[in-house]
Order: C-alpha cells, then structure tokens, then sequence
C-alpha cells in the first residue's frame, strides 16, 4: 500500500531540513516509524527574554496535513502570553483554516496549505520575540 500524500510531503520536508538546516531550530522525529509526529528544539531568539534558552516542543501533524494544521505543544516549561499554560501554542497560523467564528482573524493569518514545518517554527520564533498580548492564551503571562 503507498504512503499517504501527507506522509510523502512531510518525509520531503523532513529531507529539506535535514539537507539545509534554519537558523533558531532543529526539528526530526519523535519515533522514525511516525512521520505525524515531530520533536522541535527551538533556541530562544537574541535580544529577547529567552535568549540563551533551548525550548523542546512536540508537533503533531494530522493525516489531513496540508489541508489542516498540526498542533504544537511545548514540552519545555515556557512563560508567554500565545502559549497555554500547558504548553499549547496558540498562533494564528495554527488555527484551522477559514474564518474565525468570533472575527479576531482573518482568514489569511489562519491555517494556509502553504506553509511548511519551516514556516511555522520560523513564525512561532517571531512569536517568542514579539508575543500578541491582544488575544493571549495565558492571561498571566500577558
């Protein structure tokens, strides 16, 4: 039986970083046998309360993936107001595609088939540097 075209697209870009490695991240695989699910390692970006910091995060891609988001999660206990207590990031490019039912986003910040593993952590990275304290996921971090 093949691969499904999700799991195709992430080997690629699995290969892609692998072969040119981004600045501010590393990213591979929880378990080489699952391609849905990866393990980041974010550096905390310079001039920024988490310069210096290595920061672990988990992303899980779905089978839909790219026509849905993965989820992020970091595994490292991090202090900000776009990450849930819990360790869930909440941005907007990670929120399912379409238009947000209480109108804080338009449909072009959400979810886009566009974006890649390397497109995310980049935005997550600006994140970290430039946290949205209008609609923060943890209210005390904001």
């Amino acid at each position: 039986m093949s691969e499904p075209q999700s799991a195709l697209l992430l080997r690629k870009q699995l290969a892609e970083l692998n072969k040119n490695p981004v600045e501010g991240f590393s990213a591979g695989l929880i378990d080489d046998n699952d391609i849905y699910r990866w393990e980041v390692l974010i550096i905390g970006p310079p001039d920024t309360l988490y310069e210096g910091g290595f920061f672990k995060a988990h992303l899980q891609f779905p089978k839909e993936y790219p026509l849905r988001p993965p989820r992020m999660k970091f595994i490292t206990e991090i202090w900000h107001p776009n990450i849930e207590k819990n360790g869930d990031v909440c941005i907007s490019i990670l929120h399912e595609p379409g238009d947000d039912k209480w109108g804080y986003e338009k449909a072009s910040e959400r979810w886009l088939p566009v974006h890649t593993v390397e497109t995310i952590l980049i935005s997550v990275i600006s994140m970290l540097a430039d946290p949205n304290d209008e609609s923060p996921a943890n209210v005390d971090a904001a």
